[in-house]
């Protein structure tokens, strides 16, 4: 019986991608009033504080929010947000950046009833394709929920590090930052309506152990019997539930992985060519050259330089 290794496939992707997120901003004010614009992010995040908002992005039909609810946006352009109806021409209050309103954060709650903050995810270079093609356009997170409380805390503590100024802000930051993108995503993987794809796969329970399986030893030539084994289903149940989920094979899972790996590794680390292919299972590096300028269309010491990446050993050449 094959054993899983310990580990998370998501938390995985989210490291070797880089994942982030910033709060853009948000606004106290009086109903009526409107904001619209493009958006600019791979993912937005839109939280109610206090009152109530419509929201519409692309077209698409209107959505309530609630006071607390929280709303994960994913491939949008543009959005619409305003108050609920009330009489007299809105006051257009143009996509914030910072605070904007009287009273700000502070003010009072009877004469500026709305008050509502944004922000977005950054998607890094190696989590672009695999996350985004797999969230729905939008997710609404009833306030009541778990994830949007967290959302909601983890959004307040950027909006108070963005305030005070304080010593070590950076830090601090850069940590709720990652939180608030954890949360974002995992509110999105319970929503309605997943469409196949990394997140949906990460999220079956039933194919957990053999995405595991292949995160924890990606170099190794896994046979199907064996990730079917550890999900404890036929060769073809699993391959079909497998493509169903996650929208490829588990072979080209495999495959994409490998790529991400030494993706992640090209940007941060100086491995060589020769070792990084070894590590990964290609049977040279020239194989390993080819394999990754097909899925990314740079040689991996053109992605090193295009991304930053350390320079490696002169005595360790790149074969594409």
């Amino acid at each position: 019986m094959v054993t899983p290794p310990p580990g998370d496939p998501l938390a995985d992707l989210l490291h070797r991608s880089a994942v982030g997120a910033e709060v853009s901003g948000g606004f106290t004010a009086t109903a009526p009033w409107v904001s619209r614009g493009a958006v600019a992010a791979d993912v937005k995040v839109i939280a109610v504080l206090r009152g109530r908002a419509v929201l519409s992005s692309d077209g698409g039909a209107p959505v309530e929010l609630e006071e607390g609810d929280v709303a994960v946006l994913a491939r949008r352009s543009r959005l619409v947000l305003h108050s609920a109806p009330r009489q007299g021409a809105p006051r257009e209050i143009p996509p914030p950046v910072g605070w904007e309103g009287a009273g700000g954060r502070d003010g009072d709650a009877a004469g500026l009833p709305d008050t509502v903050v944004g922000g977005h995810l950054r998607m890094g270079p190696t989590g672009r394709e695999p996350l985004l093609a797999g969230l729905p356009p939008l997710t609404r997170v009833r306030g009541a929920e778990p994830g949007a409380r967290r959302i909601r805390t983890v959004l307040g503590l950027l909006l108070d590090e963005a305030a005070a100024g304080e010593a070590g802000a950076a830090f601090a930051t850069a940590q709720y930052a990652r939180l608030l993108a954890l949360e974002c995503l995992r509110a999105a993987v319970r929503g309605d309506g997943l469409p196949p794809g990394w997140p949906r796969l990460h999220a079956d329970p039933r194919l957990r152990p053999a995405v595991l399986l292949l995160h924890g030893d990606p170099g190794r030539s896994w046979r199907l019997e064996e990730l079917a084994r550890a999900a404890a289903m036929s060769r073809t149940a699993f391959a079909e539930r497998f493509r169903r989920t996650g929208g490829l094979t588990p072979f080209a899972y495999l495959r994409r992985w490998r790529v991400l790996v030494a993706e992640h590794a090209l940007r941060t680390g100086d491995t060589g060519v020769g070792a990084l292919s070894a590590r990964l299972g290609y049977a040279s590096p020239g194989s390993f050259s080819t394999a990754f300028r097909r899925a990314t269309g740079l040689s991996p010491s053109g992605y090193r330089r295009a991304h930053g990446g350390l320079p490696t050993d002169p005595e360790r050449p790149d074969p594409g």
